[in-house]
């Protein structure tokens, strides 16, 4: 006789509970939604009234929250809105849509400030459900359906009132939490290990790239290599030209850190190396590769066949080029300064030896696809599946 599988406490609460499905509302008919103040982190100070600025609520913070990282003075808060305990505090502004609508929820005995592009919720649901769910793949999908905007994406706060959300009883938004939060730990315990042991292998990589690269001190000497400009192994050094900043088109467009926007043509279609021209990013190197554009604070460099394409791009990245930037305020790295600096140039076959080692640890460290990179994205993908499956729910029976 087949054994009965025997059921999770959660599980008995929900035939419980909710036996025919559970009810769906918008989040206006749970919450008040009202938008934050307008303090500047200009505004912050040593001591005084606890507050959370929008900016912080995607670098520095959690999904919960019982004390501030910052303050602002007695003055400034007067003017200010504020949040209470279990409030969440939500990011209504953006560069991109993942962001926009991130958020924490308050769980702290004060009540604090909260700056402008901001959303106060203030509901009657358990403040860690409700922010669990405002993470989960359901929400994001309607959010995308509410943000507007190119440069800056944004979802305002009376839009949010529309959003639609799974209401289970309180026992068991309850549980889910013991659940999540049960999960959540175990889940970071294993990330902080696995990331751990990626940033040891990191660490031998750079050290084996610096002593591949470090001619100077560990080469073979001077007959093994000798030193040339970037001018003399370079095609061309010249500016990109695409100024667009669309969030969709059919081409990508690379600027300083990566793929910053799209545009509807490209001009280039074969691999190139690029520089950051401008910004704090300037000098900062990457690589283009298929059909795509290049932004005009960008700098291209294509190499001549006498010298391996890879190999200047990791002792480019080696040298920091960021220490040539000039400026205060917008520090930059211009052509002419570029094509000027010396490299050390050893033969093909050193080149091809030194590219074949970097890129076997390169893919090691870096490389989503395998070793603990891999690992480190499964656990993420794990935990977000199993979180969303906890927040779905059967629709409540008509009639019931």
């Amino acid at each position: 006789m087949r054994k009965m599988k025997k059921m999770t406490k959660l599980e008995k609460l929900i035939k419980e509970l909710c036996p025919n499905g559970v009810e769906y509302k918008k989040l206006g008919e749970v919450a008040t939604i009202s938008r934050g103040g307008s303090f500047q982190k200009k505004d912050f100070c040593e001591d005084g009234v606890p507050c959370i600025h929008y900016g912080q609520i995607y670098t520095r913070y959690g999904l919960f929250a019982d004390k501030t990282l910052t303050f602002i003075s007695e003055d400034t808060a007067k003017k200010q809105k504020y949040a209470v305990k279990n409030d969440i505090v939500m990011a209504v502004t953006s560069e991109n849509i993942d962001d926009v609508c991130k958020c924490v929820a308050w769980l702290g005995d004060d009540e604090i400030a909260v700056s402008g592009h901001t959303a106060i919720i203030h509901h009657t649901l358990n403040p860690k459900y409700l922010c669990y769910y405002f993470h989960t793949a359901m929400f994001y999908a309607q959010k995308k359906k509410l943000a507007h905007g190119t440069k800056v994406i944004e979802v305002t706060p009376d839009k949010l009132a529309d959003i639609t959300i799974p209401v289970p009883p309180l026992e068991v938004q309850s549980e889910i939490v013991k659940i999540l939060d049960n999960f959540t730990e175990l889940t970071a315990e294993l990330t902080a290990e696995l990331t751990a042991e990626l940033t040891a292998r990191k660490k031998q990589y750079e050290y084996y790239r610096d002593l591949l690269l470090d001619f100077g001190v560990h080469g073979g000497g001077a007959s093994e290599r000798e030193w040339r400009t970037i001018n003399d192994i370079a095609i061309k050094v010249a500016s990109g030209k695409n100024k667009e900043k669309k969030q969709e088109g059919a081409y990508p467009v690379y600027g300083s850190t990566g793929i910053i926007a799209y545009c509807d043509k490209f001009e280039y279609n074969k691999k190139q190396i690029l520089i950051a021209r401008v910004g704090a990013n300037a000098g900062y190197v990457h690589i283009a590769d298929g059909e795509y554009d290049v932004s005009d604070n960008t700098l291209i460099l294509d190499v001549k066949d006498s010298v391996i394409f890879e190999y200047i791009y990791y002792l480019l990245v080696n040298m920091n080029l960021n220490r040539f930037a000039k400026g205060g305020g917008q520090p930059l790295v211009t052509a002419g300064q570029i094509k000027e600096i010396k490299i050390p140039v050893p033969p093909i076959k050193e080149q091809e030896r030194i590219v074949s080692i970097l890129d076997r640890f390169d893919k090691l460290c870096n490389d989503i696809s395998v070793g603990l990179p891999a690992e480190i994205e499964a656990r993420r993908k794990q935990y977000e599946y199993y979180r969303d499956k906890l927040l779905s729910f059967e629709v409540i029976s008509n009639g019931t």
